[in-house]
């Protein structure tokens, strides 16, 4: 059983390993290893792939095989998928918010979780439980960088990774806060390129989100 204390220890450290967190929807599992290959080539080794498509889990199983890679399953929202993610090869999972099934399912399954959170409220809950490291979620639509700036004055102790209309525009006033770890955004692997399987055009790309300042 992963108590929420461990599971943030184990959050953090992954979202210490580079400033972006490619935030993925594959259609396509064929092409997921070498999206992997060459998003992990360009400086960006946590992967999250969410599970919004029929070919997400397979994209998993193939992405899981990539060294020096690290893939996770986002959108988590039922105990089910949780195990089905587990089963496929995640080592961690994202949620879009919080409750106490899916806490509780990856916490029985081992799996680390970053919980989402928009509001001070749901921060405190998440705090309470012993989830110090969260997902701002949707970062642009709740206010931005500045809404979680202050949210970050009366609760320091908890650090965030925002996802939700992040962008190489904005990422930097995120990743300047010092309540934020990285980010998560899908600019990284846009799905003309993908599409194209331009890998080279994907790693520049991720290349340039690994030189983000934080």
């Amino acid at each position: 059983m992963l108590t929420p204390h461990a599971a943030s220890i184990q959050s953090e450290a992954l979202c210490r390993l580079a400033p972006v967190i490619p935030v993925l929807v594959i259609d396509d599992a064929s092409s997921a290893r070498a999206l992997a290959e060459a998003l992990v080539a360009g400086g960006l080794p946590v992967l999250e792939v969410t599970l919004r498509t029929p070919a997400a889990l397979d994209a998993i199983r193939e992405m899981a095989k990539v060294e020096g890679g690290t893939v996770g399953a986002g959108t988590l929202l039922t105990p089910a998928d949780v195990q089905a993610a587990v089963a496929a090869g995640a080592r961690f999972g994202v949620s879009p918010g919080a409750t106490e099934t899916i806490l509780s399912a990856c916490e029985a399954a081992d799996l680390p979780l970053l919980p989402g959170a928009a509001t001070a409220s749901e921060v405190m809950r998440l705090l309470e439980r012993g989830y110090t490291v969260q997902k701002f979620f949707p970062a642009e639509a709740n206010g931005g960088a500045p809404a979680l700036k202050a949210i970050g004055a009366p609760i320091p102790q908890v650090r965030f990774c925002p996802t939700g209309g992040v962008s190489l525009k904005n990422a930097d006033d995120y990743l300047s806060l010092s309540n934020t770890l990285c980010v998560g955004g899908s600019w990284v692997a846009p799905k003309d390129l993908v599409a194209k399987g331009d890998w080279k055009a994907i790693e520049e790309l991720a290349r340039e989100a690994a030189a983000l300042a934080r």
